[in-house]
This record gives structure tokens, C-alpha cells and sequence, in this order.
């Protein structure tokens, strides 16, 4: 297994501050300063986790330049105070960005089932929803 470093997991909890502040940036009906700051701060963690050059590489690959300029685009029109075409945007462009990575992160998430104490709880809702 991959051993994580201690400057990747202030990554990891900026990640999550920044996908935190996006939600309650998104709850609050689209604040901008709240989804600025949630921007920032993701990509400060994704950088940090990754490392610059790895970044950069990832986000200015030929064939991710369409989902590299709606995903940063976005995050410029929400700095200049304008969210919700700024979330929109951002929104198409991380879907292109991270195409390739869903049938992954949908197959993890699938094979969370397996994992006794999951399987278990899924059972149980499975058996409540035949019930209305």
C-alpha cells in the first residue's frame, strides 16, 4: 500500500475544507465568497496532494484543454461575482476533467457492498424501500 505523507494529508483535509465550503457555498444560494474560497482551496489541496508539475500535467493534457478552460473559466467568473454561470461552468468542465475517473469511482463504491457491516445496512434499507 501507498504510504501518505504528512504534507498530503493537509492536502487531503483542504480537499475536503474546499468541497465543504462549495456545498455551503451552493446551500447558501450561490455565495461567492464561500464557492471562491472552496475553488481555492480545492485546488491548493489538489496540488499539494499530487504536486505542482503533476497538476499542471493533469490539467493541460491536449485532450483536457475543452474541460481544463469550462472548470477554470468557471472559477474566474465566480471570483468575479457571478456564481451562478461560474458553478455551471465549473460543473462542465469537471465532468470532462474527470471523465475517465468515474467508472472507477463508481466500481469502489460498488464494491462497498462487500464490506460486512455495509452489506448488512444495504440489506436493511433494500428490505424498507419493498415496503411502501
Amino acid at each position: 500500500m501507498m504510504e501518505i505523507t504528512e504534507l498530503q494529508k493537509i492536502g487531503v483535509g483542504l480537499v475536503g475544507f474546499g468541497a465543504f465550503f462549495l456545498l455551503f457555498g451552493m446551500l447558501l444560494y450561490m455565495d461567492s465568497v464561500l464557492l471562491a474560497f472552496g475553488n481555492v482551496l480545492f485546488l491548493s489541496g489538489l496540488a499539494i496532494i499530487i504536486g505542482l508539475k503533476r497538476t499542471f500535467g493533469f490539467f493541460f493534457q491536449r485532450q483536457k484543454l475543452k474541460g481544463t478552460s469550462f472548470f477554470l473559466g468557471g472559477i474566474l467568473i465566480v471570483l468575479l461575482k457571478w456564481p451562478v454561470l461560474g458553478m455551471l461552468l465549473e460543473t462542465y468542465g469537471f465532468i470532462n476533467l474527470f471523465r475517465n475517473f468515474f467508472p472507477i469511482a463508481f466500481g469502489f463504491l460498488g464494491s462497498l457492498v462487500n464490506i460486512p457491516f455495509l452489506s448488512k445496512l444495504f440489506l436493511k434499507l433494500g428490505d424498507t424501500s419493498s415496503m411502501v
